[in-house]
């Protein structure tokens, strides 16, 4: 096969995928497709949190179409599993359902998962690991970026106009970004397992950080306000909207990878969105802890857009690089991601 075709297969796998965000984690995001002869049998992807993987899913996929999977190439996005969690291992039924080759695009790094290719091997199925896929390599950055860390994914947003600017009350504003791209944020929101914030956003804007007006929430995610000095109001809006539960962080905030590492130990947080004013997103970048960025500027000049955000947040441009840009009604929406987990 060539790397064309492995590129072609595994985007397919991205794909199908990326349909589950917020469904699967912490698991990692997986899909797989099953080919034979250049013909496409089955497309499969794990869809839900402690269902089927996506290679089991595939495989009775294939069987439900009518096709047999024996003598089959599989492509799947991360290495299959080899430990029984709340499914059998992958490799178990790989084997089972007689598939000829393996290609991947990634190792599983976790050491209670990983070494799925070592057994498929052993068991005379040749496995191939490559990064012909952009996309299907990358698509696992947050399950990877846990297991190597043990922080959870962190994607910073902001709003800012062209001069940089996050706060836009003076001009009689209400909000810096239109109707469509604040859509896009709680659409965001439904995804990850927390929202964190500082406390100076509370005392200036009284934010509620609750999902709205999302067609499916995916996940509930619980509200964080970080406060090293005790300066939560106790009327705050957060506190009585009946939404998901307020965790106040009061310890020195200072140290946001050790802040971070808490909310996933015990909270068992894998994402976090951190929506917050300008002091505490360069304490997070300077830190090292923002994965991606998602940020909304007013123009209709995408490349100006760009320069404002970079010149806003200056590690964007050395640390990390422009995999989407998008206009969303009056807006641009830039997405930043580091360069490598």
């Amino acid at each position: 096969m060539t790397n064309a075709e492995h590129k072609r297969y595994l985007d397919m796998a991205a794909r199908a995928a990326w349909r589950a965000v917020g469904d699967v984690e912490p698991n990692p995001l997986v899909g797989a497709v099953l080919v034979r002869d250049g013909r496409v049998l089955a497309i499969g992807h794990h869809k839900k949190f402690g269902g089927l993987h996506a290679e089991r899913e595939v495989i009775a996929r294939c069987r439900e179409l009518g096709e047999d999977p024996r003598g089959a190439t599989l492509y799947c996005t991360l290495e299959p599993c080899c430990h029984t969690g709340k499914q059998p291992p992958c490799t178990e039924a790989v084997i089972e359902a007689g598939i000829a080759r393996v290609v991947c695009a990634r190792h599983d790094p976790a050491e209670v998962s990983g070494g799925g290719c070592a057994i498929l091997e052993a068991a005379g199925i040749p496995c191939e690991v490559t990064d012909a896929s952009g996309n299907a390599t990358r698509i696992s950055d947050p399950f990877v970026h846990r297991v190597k860390t043990g922080r959870p994914w962190v994607i910073a947003k902001w709003a800012q106009m062209l001069d940089g600017s996050l706060d836009v009350r003076g001009e009689g504003r209400r909000w810096i970004s239109g109707e469509l791209a604040r859509k896009r944020v709680h659409k965001i929101r439904s995804r990850v397992d927390a929202i964190v914030t500082g406390i100076g956003t509370v005392l200036a804007d009284d934010p509620l950080l609750t999902v709205r007006g999302v067609r499916r929430v995916r996940r509930t995610p619980e509200r964080v306000v970080l406060d090293s000095r005790g300066r939560m109001p106790a009327d705050a809006a957060m506190r009585h909207d009946g939404g998901p539960g307020v965790r106040v962080i009061s310890e020195d905030t200072r140290d946001l990878d050790r802040v971070l590492r808490r909310l996933a130990s015990e909270g068992g947080v894998s994402s976090v969105l951190l929506e917050a004013g300008p002091a505490l997103l360069k304490a997070a970048f300077d830190a090292s802890v923002v994965n991606q960025a998602v940020v909304h500027v007013p123009t209709a000049d995408v490349e100006a857009a760009a320069r404002a955000a970079e010149a806003f947040q200056p590690g964007l441009a050395a640390s990390y690089y422009r995999y989407r840009t998008a206009r969303i009604g009056a807006d641009v929406e830039l997405v930043y991601s580091t360069r490598s987990v």
